[in-house]
C-alpha cells in the first residue's frame, strides 16, 4: 500500500517520479489523492500560473513549448500541463501536445503533464488545477496550463490563472468574432500568432478596436494585442515581458490576492458540489427519479414537485425537515 507521506516528502525533495505518480493519484481520484491534496496545500502559493488557450490550430502549443524554453533561460523552473481532448476509445488525452514539444520534453527543468478533457466543458481537466498545486507544491516557479479551444466555455481557465493569454491568428475572423466566443472577457492579453500571415495587421486593428470599447479607467489593467511567430520563436519574449507585466500591476494593487481569494472560494463550492451530489443520489433516490419518470411523460407529475420531493426527503434523512 502506498503511503503519501512518502510521495509528498519525495515531491517536496523534487523527485520527478514522485511528481508524476502524485498527479496520476489525483487524475484517477485515487483513495489516496484526498491525502496527497491536503499535504501539499500548505507548500503552495509560490509558483506563477499562466493559462494559455484558445482556437484549436492557433499554435498554442508552440507557444507554450517556446516559453518554456525562455523561462529555462532565464533559470526558472517550468511545469506544463497540457489538457488534449480526451480519445472517445480510451479516455485519455490524446498526447498532441507532447509531441509539439520537443524541444523543452528531455529538459530535467520541465515537466509535462498531458491531461484529457475528460468532457468538461471549458476545455480545462478537473483535476489540472490540483495537477498545478503538485507542481507548486515541487518547486515548479511557473506552470503553464493550455487548455483545448473550445469557444464560449473557456471561463474556467481564467479561474484557474493568475494571467490569461488567447491566442488567435489572422484565420480566427475578425474581433467581433472573438468577442462572440467569450474570449474578450477572458484575456489579460492578446496573441496574434503566424502574425506573417496575410490579415494579421487588420486582426489586430480590429482587436484593438473592439478592446477599446471595454470600460476602464486609469486603474484598471487595459489588455494589449502581441504579435508572435511561434514556430521561429519571433515575438516570444514580448509575450514573456507582458506576463511579467500584468504580475507586476496584479502585486502592485493587490489584484493578485483578491483573484487566488476568488479562486479558492470557487474551489470549496466545488468540493461541497461534489460531496453532495455524491451524498444525494443514493441508490434509493435514483429509483424514485426512475420511477417518476413515467408520470412525468405522462403529464401527471411535473419536475419541479419531483425535484422538491427528493429535496425535501435528502433533508429529512439529514435531520433537516
Amino acid at each position: 500500500m502506498e503511503d503519501a507521506g512518502i510521495i509528498i516528502e519525495q515531491l517536496l525533495s523534487g523527485d520527478r517520479r514522485a511528481v508524476a505518480r502524485a498527479i496520476s493519484l489525483v487524475e484517477n481520484e485515487s483513495i489516496l489523492s484526498k491525502e496527497i491534496l491536503k499535504l501539499v496545500y500548505g507548500q503552495t502559493g509560490k509558483a506563477y500560473r499562466v493559462g494559455i488557450t484558445g482556437p484549436p490550430g492557433a499554435g498554442k502549443s508552440t507557444l507554450t513549448n517556446k516559453l518554456a524554453k525562455l523561462y529555462r533561460m532565464q533559470g526558472k523552473k517550468v511545469g506544463i500541463i497540457a489538457v488534449d481532448p480526451t480519445s472517445p476509445f480510451t479516455g485519455g488525452a490524446l498526447l498532441g501536445d507532447r509531441v509539439r514539444m520537443g524541444e523543452v520534453e528531455l529538459d530535467e527543468g520541465v515537466f509535462i503533464r498531458s491531461m484529457a478533457s475528460r468532457g468538461s466543458l471549458g476545455g480545462l481537466s478537473k483535476r489540472a488545477r490540483e495537477a498545478a498545486d503538485i507542481l507548486d507544491a515541487a518547486g515548479y516557479d511557473i506552470v503553464l496550463m493550455e487548455t483545448v479551444g473550445v469557444g464560449q466555455s473557456e471561463l474556467d481557465i481564467a479561474s484557474a490563472a493568475d494571467t490569461t493569454l488567447v491566442v488567435l491568428v489572422p484565420e480566427s475572423g475578425d474581433g467581433i468574432q472573438a468577442m462572440k466566443a467569450g474570449l474578450m472577457e477572458i484575456a489579460d492579453f492578446f496573441v496574434l500568432n503566424k502574425a506573417d500571415r496575410p490579415g494579421a495587421e487588420q486582426a489586430v486593428m480590429s482587436l484593438k478596436m473592439i478592446l477599446g470599447f471595454r470600460a476602464h479607467d486609469a486603474e484598471s489593467w487595459m489588455p494589449e494585442v502581441v504579435q508572435t511567430q511561434a514556430s521561429n520563436g519571433k515575438g516570444i519574449e514580448e509575450v514573456a515581458a507582458y506576463i511579467h507585466r500584468h504580475r507586476l500591476f496584479l502585486e502592485v494593487n493587490g489584484a493578485l490576492e483578491r483573484r487566488r481569494k476568488v479562486r479558492l472560494e470557487g474551489r470549496i463550492r466545488e468540493l461541497i458540489d461534489e460531496q453532495l451530489h455524491f451524498d444525494f443520489w443514493t441508490n434509493e433516490r435514483l429509483s424514485e427519479l426512475h420511477r417518476t419518470l413515467e408520470l412525468l411523460l405522462q403529464r401527471q407529475s411535473n419536475p419541479y414537485d419531483v425535484a422538491a420531493g427528493l429535496i425535501d426527503d435528502f433533508r429529512a434523512s439529514n435531520g433537516k425537515i
